[in-house]
């Protein structure tokens, strides 16, 4: 087992990693930007070290600055979080270089996955289903409306590099497909460095389903079933439960074993999520996220397994903690991100924490780094903290869920509480019968009250 961890992240995240190691007997050094320095994970870490300014290519995608921490403080480890370096194929490289351990996957499979078409090959060639599309980047307007024509409008054109719905526009008709693929070329380039991009079947009203993945790098490795991460805006993640509203047992189990045994093949080391559209129970894969999810803590309410920890002890070597028939889901969980943000316009709301009160009791979750008197930065993403409930059906939760919204209180900035108290009470998410569409369809009703 490691002896000390260096946690090259921020906000509820660092926080999560630090928890976990502190179950290990683990030391922990926190690194902090300039505009971090009285972050929860900051207070709570054995040892911290500033890193640079409060921009982020300064500080915590400053790699030169995060060796140097490693070195002053002696760390064997380093944990990526999600965001920021959890990806970065050469980071987990040059750690190798420097002998430090990268918490995550082999180099060579997060540089796999992160190349979406390599991606798509990868899972086609390992027998996961794939949405209809091209074979690799479009080059020029001819081939992509001939492949356009083959698959059938509408098409998505995708950034091939891309990610968080960047790089991504529909287009329904041959006419839309030329100022689509120059917009998202465009903005692939500038997101990702990256113009290029490809063709899928655009899928009218799908589900977003991911399986989560934990394997030993040794050839084993287990599905802990399944998300739906369907509520989207903007292709951003709002709202995940499991298990899905959609799936039974038999489809559950179909997809998982699929992907676990795609796993296996690859001796795939660590945490991971393969994420696909779901419609008319057929599975189409979109990508695979290489690094725990925001949304992890949702499979850990219902199958009991501490996803970060376990994440650890693979890393160190150590074999996995259960096999597949032990793996049960228990009853069901909803997380709802709370974001600082203006809960209509979703305008950024930094500022000073007046006060603070999460709500509690039998199977509420809060997972966040903020506290009363904390000042959230504007310099970083909006996430102020992720409520997870849990009960023992969809419906328990969900009035789980309900009082728990009620009970919330953050007082100073604007929240998107607002949004999820009206959500929960809505007769298509309380039946389950909602699409990746859905939400942003809701919100240009204009009914949310700030």
């Amino acid at each position: 087992m490691f002896d000390k961890i260096l946690i090259a992240n921020r906000g509820e995240i660092a926080l999560r990693v630090l928890r976990a190691c502190k179950e290990l007997g683990i030391a922990t050094v926190a690194v902090h930007s300039t505009a971090d320095a009285d972050a929860m994970h900051v207070k709570l870490a054995d040892e911290s070290v500033c890193i640079g300014p409060p921009q982020s290519k300064d500080s915590y995608l400053n790699i030169p600055s995060l060796l140097a921490a490693c070195e002053i403080t002696g760390v064997d480890a380093v944990h990526p979080g999600y965001g920021f370096l959890s990806e970065n194929a050469r980071f987990a490289e040059i750690l190798a270089e420097h002998n430090l351990h990268f918490i995550g996957p082999k180099a060579e499979h997060i540089r796999l996955m992160g190349d979406k078409i390599e991606a798509k090959r990868t899972a086609r060639r390992l027998g996961i289903p794939v949405v209809p599309g091209s074979d690799g980047a479009i080059d020029d307007e001819d081939q992509a409306i001939a492949v356009g024509r083959e698959i059938g409008f509408p098409v998505l054109v995708k950034a091939a590099a891309g990610g968080g719905g960047r790089g991504m526009k529909v287009a329904r008709t041959e006419a839309d497909l030329k100022l689509a693929l120059s917009t998202a070329r465009s903005e692939a380039k500038s997101a990702f460095g990256d113009a290029s991009v490809y063709l899928e079947k655009y899928l009218e009203k799908p589900r977003h389903i991911e399986i989560q993945v934990l394997g030993d790098g040794k050839g084993g490795a287990v599905h802990l079933g399944e998300r739906d991460c369907s509520l989207q805006r903007r292709h951003q993640k709002v709202w995940e439960e499991g298990p899905s509203p959609a799936l039974n047992v038999a489809g559950r189990d179909r997809i998982g074993e699929t992907v676990a045994k795609a796993m296996r093949e690859m001796k795939y080391l660590g945490v991971g999520t393969v994420e696909f559209l779901w419609e008319d129970g057929e599975f189409y894969f979109i990508e695979m996220n290489t690094r725990i999810q925001v949304e992890h803590p949702v499979t850990e309410m219902i199958t009991g397994i501490d996803l970060v920890l376990e994440q650890i002890r693979v890393a160190a070597g150590g074999d996995l903690p259960v096999v597949q028939k032990d793996i049960a889901i228990s009853g069901h969980a909803i997380e709802c991100r709370i974001n600082a943000e203006n809960p209509v316009t979703f305008r950024p709301s930094p500022g000073r924490i007046q006060h603070f009160h999460p709500p509690g009791g039998l199977g509420v979750r809060v997972d966040s780094a903020v506290y009363q008197g904390y000042v959230i930065p504007p310099y970083y993403d909006s996430l102020l903290g992720k409520l997870i409930v849990h009960g023992k059906t969809r419906a328990e939760c969900l009035m789980r869920l309900r009082r728990a919204l009620d009970e919330f209180v953050v007082d100073g900035i604007e929240t998107t509480l607002p949004l999820f108290r009206a959500l929960v009470r809505e007769p298509a998410i309380i039946d389950g019968d909602y699409h990746i569409h859905w939400l942003e369809q809701y919100l240009a009703a204009g009914d949310i009250k700030a």
